[in-house]
């Protein structure tokens, strides 16, 4: 029997501060080698589609890969609609490994869908047998928010003024989990949408002092942490505005095309942390500002106690593509909990 975890599930099962010491052993044990992470393979998908000639997806929601003009048909766009990814990871001597599957579709947030979408698998690490299929979205963003939240808790100073470039998922996961770790004085939010009204709205209901603002110095001028979660393939802020003093989370460019912060910001920054150095160094970020793999520090350093802030001026550049040994430790861990409260559905494949 194979036991299926909902997004509904999962968010009844989740913990951000439960989350925050399993996703911090993860990297450590990372940082440490005792895991195993293939390289994860990404590539075009929806590409020479028929599928959007109706402007929808079939269930009658206007698909991502049109566009449509007042009056007239909708168009099919060139070019894939996503990204399509394969992520697996096993951490030594656990008993189950995962392999999750993504897809990121940049334009779905036009159409009230989500820009990542993802589901995990569970395997039992000794017989190859299949334990669980989990809503691998929610994980992504939990596991992600964390990073940002482990962070801010690690290499911030409190009370933490929060400046937000992006107003999508990840924006909402990443103050949230900041606001877990850390004192929240404040919260910016921009975007170039008036998505950020909405993004700030759902903190405030969350009892995060948010606010919307209406350009990206707003956002980062007086800030003492800033957060990228964007699809950018271009610096989505000045490195000029930055204080002396802050640290910048970057999650949203996972590829040599996208691209959220400037040159200047590297040129101040004290140091870089990468969760995956090797992976960080191939990025549109730090391939445009002309830095490799030695010149970025793995973050699990930080959290093996080997490396931090200095000094409360330093600025601190922390750059995410995200790690499937995340997302195993993620998954395991709902797993687990959803064996011990009887949570999800258990169905024969």
């Amino acid at each position: 029997m194979v036991r299926i975890l909902s997004a509904d599930a999962v968010g009844e099962l989740l913990s951000l501060a439960e989350l925050f010491p399993v996703v911090e052993e993860a990297f450590v044990k990372q940082g440490r080698g005792e895991v195993e992470r293939p390289p994860r393979p990404h590539f075009p998908v929806g590409i020479d589609t028929d599928r959007v000639r109706d402007g929808t997806n079939g269930n009658g929601v206007a698909s991502a890969g049109t566009e449509t003009r007042s009056g007239s048909e909708p168009t099919e766009q060139d070019g894939p609609l996503g990204t399509g990814l394969t992520m697996p990871a096993y951490i030594h001597g656990r008993e189950v490994y995962a392999t999750k599957l993504a897809a990121v579709h940049p334009e779905n947030c036009a159409h009230g869908l989500p820009t990542v979408n993802a589901q995990v698998v569970l395997t039992d690490a000794t017989t190859g047998l299949p334990l669980a299929l989990l809503d691998g979205t929610t994980i992504t963003s939990a596991r992600t928010g964390c990073i940002g939240g482990l962070a801010a808790e690690s290499l911030g100073t409190d009370p933490v003024r929060l400046g937000v470039l992006g107003a999508g998922a990840q924006a909402r996961w990443q103050s949230r989990a900041i606001a877990v770790g850390s004192a929240v004085e404040s919260v910016r939010v921009y975007s170039p949408s008036d998505s950020r009204e909405a993004c700030a709205a759902d903190l405030r209901e969350d009892g995060i002092p948010a606010e919307a603002v209406d350009s990206p110095e707003a956002a980062v001028s007086g800030a003492n942490v800033v957060v990228t979660a964007t699809t950018s393939e271009t610096p989505v802020f000045d490195g000029s505005w930055l204080d002396p003093g802050t640290l910048v989370v970057a999650v949203g460019a996972y590829t040599p095309e996208a691209r959220e912060l400037d040159a200047e910001t590297f040129e101040r920054a004290a140091r870089v942390f990468a969760d995956v150095p090797g992976e960080v160094a191939d990025i549109g970020d730090v391939r445009g500002a002309g830095i490799d793999e030695s010149d970025l520090l793995p973050l699990s350093a930080v959290f093996e106690g080997d490396a931090g802030r200095e000094s409360d001026d330093e600025i601190l550049v922390v750059e995410s593509v995200g790690s499937a040994v995340l997302d195993a430790a993620t998954a395991e861990y709902l797993y687990e909990k959803s064996n011990a409260r009887g949570v999800g559905e258990e169905v024969g494949l």
